[in-house]
């Protein structure tokens, strides 16, 4: 029978940090205007008024006995200008409402200059309404037939038409449309510039604050992993200090009360032999237990390569049980990295401390194997053995030994295997990866 301890690790998933409430982007509209943009804004705003203000004052001072009509129908032609340029809803409401509003405003234009040519005035409103609230080829359709008033309108209205006919107005038409075609086009082009301009700005704007937002979330992430770290950190050198306290007092302390229950039952020099060993038992896990506060490797590894402190760990081991102890190496021994080999070494001292304590065991043989990308251990015993099933997965059961095993060898990405069987001996088996020294 067989359990297998895979390699595994164990993350903290940090949660999301909850994104604060960031001010909301602005639009175009809401960005600032430069100074020349809104005396610009104004200019537009002011000459369509301005020129029906001209209008109306010329026809009151030439065309007196049509005053109280055209003053009438400017009065109109004001309220249908205010509706779209003091309340915009002509181009919120779509093109359509646009094209309406310029529609009617350029009806009533060709008429008043038909009638009065001091109306041509008011044609400039037909120029600028006509870009700013038409789209496409109807922005120029509607400048042409503003175009045509003027043309009208310096032609002598209606009455000069009748007169000289319309070659005048066809001339002055040649000559109308080219420069307030080319003025309303530049015009055009410098406002959609302006518009692609606060739109870039505002996509900025857009993105700094999501960075900003990020920022604050990545910052808010950063802190919980510096406290998850910590927290995995102070867990993990707690795991560390209670297999070192295992492997090295314990295990010392084990080995002492052995050697003190053996002193009592023998007198002489054999007494003397077990009290000494006792001692040095003593001592060896004191130094040790110095040297797992001070993480440093196992004292045999110092001096020593692995197979060798394996060789005197094993030699150590069967002179004080009295067990026949056998260490053997495969591969060609090469130097691993500290970490690696005192996992090794770790785990063959808790191998060979159960089989002393529950194994009643006549031999072992340790045999340490280096297979190129891989380091494996096997500590095999002629015991009782046990049932596996009974101790996999259960702390309590197994005890902290297999327990901590498992969490060194784990801990290296390596993984640990225990075959047993009842009255057919025991074997532990680990691997890890091969990382050189």
């Amino acid at each position: 029978m067989r359990t297998t301890a895979e390699p595994g690790t164990t993350a903290a998933r940090p949660t999301a940090a909850r994104p604060t409430a960031a001010p909301p982007v602005p639009t175009a509209t809401d960005l600032p205007s430069e100074p020349w943009e809104r005396i610009e804004r104004w200019a537009y705003g002011v000459a369509p008024y301005l020129g029906l203000a001209v209008s109306v004052l010329l026809t009151l001072l030439f065309v007196p006995d049509q005053a109280a009509l055209l003053v009438v129908v400017s009065g109109l032609i004001l309220a249908w200008m205010a509706s779209a340029t003091w309340r915009p809803h002509w181009a919120s409401r779509g093109p359509a409402a646009g094209a309406g509003y310029v529609t009617g405003l350029v009806a009533v234009q060709l008429v008043l200059c038909l009638i009065d040519p001091w109306f041509g005035f008011l044609t400039i409103a037909g120029y600028l309404h006509s870009v700013r609230y038409l789209t496409r080829h109807w922005r120029w359709l509607g400048i042409t037939v503003t175009a045509a008033c003027a043309s009208l309108s310096q032609a002598g209205g209606v009455y000069g038409v009748r007169a000289n006919g319309l070659v005048f107005p066809a001339v002055m038409m040649l000559f109308n449309l080219p420069i307030a075609g080319g003025f309303s086009y530049i015009a055009w082009l410098s406002e959609e510039s302006v518009q692609r301009r606060k739109q870039a700005l505002t996509a900025l704007l857009s993105a700094n604050r999501r960075l900003e937002r990020l920022s604050e979330e990545n910052a808010g992430l950063h802190a919980q992993l510096l406290v998850q770290a910590r927290e995995a950190g102070v867990l993990d050198e707690r795991a560390r200090m209670a297999r070192e306290i295992h492997d090295t007092l314990a295990q010392g302390l084990t080995g002492i009360i052995a050697q003190l229950q053996a002193a009592r039952t023998f007198e002489g020099e054999e007494h003397q032999r077990h009290l000494g060993t006792a001692l040095d038992l003593a001592r060896e896990s004191l130094a040790e237990a110095r040297r797992s506060v001070r993480a440093m490797a196992p004292q045999s590894l110092e001096a020593s390569s692995l197979p060798s402190a394996l060789a005197e760990t094993a030699a150590a081991w069967s002179q004080r049980h009295g067990v026949e102890a056998e260490v053997r190496v495969t591969g060609t021994p090469l130097p691993m990295h500290a970490e690696i080999e005192s996992a090794l070494l770790r785990t063959a001292q808790e191998a060979l401390t159960n089989v002393a304590k529950h194994a009643s065991a006549g031999r072992v043989v340790v045999t340490l194997s280096y297979l190129g990308d891989q380091v494996a251990l096997d500590v095999r015993d002629d015991g009782v053995g046990f049932d596996p099933s009974l101790v996999a997965g259960s702390p309590e059961a197994s005890g902290f030994g297999l327990l901590s095993m498992r969490q060194r060898v784990q801990r290296l990405a390596g993984m640990l295997e225990i075959d047993s069987e009842l009255g057919g001996g025991t074997a532990v088996s680990a691997r890890v990866p091969a990382i050189g020294a």
